[in-house]
């Protein structure tokens, strides 16, 4: 998987992390995957993001999510804001490269 992380902490702003991802489920991101990646997302305070193209999405939002009519082996973007950001990302970037399975 390709990843590339960037961090930006300004002062007196909350710490922001994006990392690239590679979509790897073979059918993209249906209603399966699209519902895993929201509900794991909540899990997190941090404000989410996907981004493919010069689309952006809540990645809370199994809607929002499908929205971006990702296929097999497209690239998109987490971006993610708040003090938990890092794990979110992380934990996000390992469900992509799980395809979306348990760990």
């Amino acid at each position: 998987m390709n990843s590339q992380a960037t961090r930006h902490e300004d002062s007196g702003e909350p710490p922001a992390v994006l990392r690239h991802v590679c979509v790897l489920d073979e059918m993209g991101l249906h209603a399966r995957p699209a519902a895993r990646l929201a509900q794991e997302a909540q899990k997190f305070s941090a404000d989410i993001r996907l981004v493919s193209g010069k689309q952006e999405v809540d990645a809370k939002s199994i809607l929002d999510i499908l929205t971006l009519a990702v296929g097999n082996g497209a690239k998109v973007a987490i971006k993610a804001v708040g003090e938990d950001a890092e794990e979110a990302i992380e934990h996000l970037e390992r469900l992509f490269r799980n395809k979306f399975q348990e760990d």
